[in-house]
């Protein structure tokens, strides 16, 4: 586990921009696994560097788009595992990977970034990939 003073911030930048921490699988679930119809943007936050320079940047910038999803989460590896390992579930059959990023709609997942896709990438490519499954999925 991560100490709190490292992964506090980074934790902040989500929660500042609207996102909603999840922190227990049964929270995870209840968002998930509602029944409601509606999309859930999924940020599995990370301390790495991609996370830092690309993830959340863009996440947060898609956040702006005309078209959004009804719900914008959070869970952080390292930091919520029982949260984290219950979100990747609902990935499945994605390997586990942070920083991640996965958009659901009425509890299917229908589009997902993996570390590979997220890696090299600036926020604004990301940003531009999550807009285009807003648009295609909101």
């Amino acid at each position: 586990m991560y100490p709190p003073e490292l992964t506090a911030p980074m934790a902040a930048e989500l929660n500042n921009a609207g996102f909603e921490s999840l922190s227990t699988p049964d929270q995870v679930d209840a968002i998930l696994n509602s029944g409601a119809e509606e999309t859930v943007l999924v940020v599995i936050n990370s301390v790495c560097g991609c996370a830092a320079g690309s993830l959340r940047p863009g996440v947060i910038k898609s956040s702006s788009h005309s078209k959004t999803p009804t719900k914008l989460v959070t869970v952080f590896a390292g930091v919520d595992g029982e949260a984290v390992n219950q979100a990747r579930k609902y990935t499945l059959p994605y390997p586990a990977s942070s920083p991640s990023v996965g958009l659901f709609k009425n509890g299917t997942l229908v589009h997902f970034l993996e570390r590979h896709h997220i890696e090299g990438r600036s926020a604004d490519m990301i940003a531009e990939n999550l807009a285009d499954a807003f648009d295609e999925y909101c």
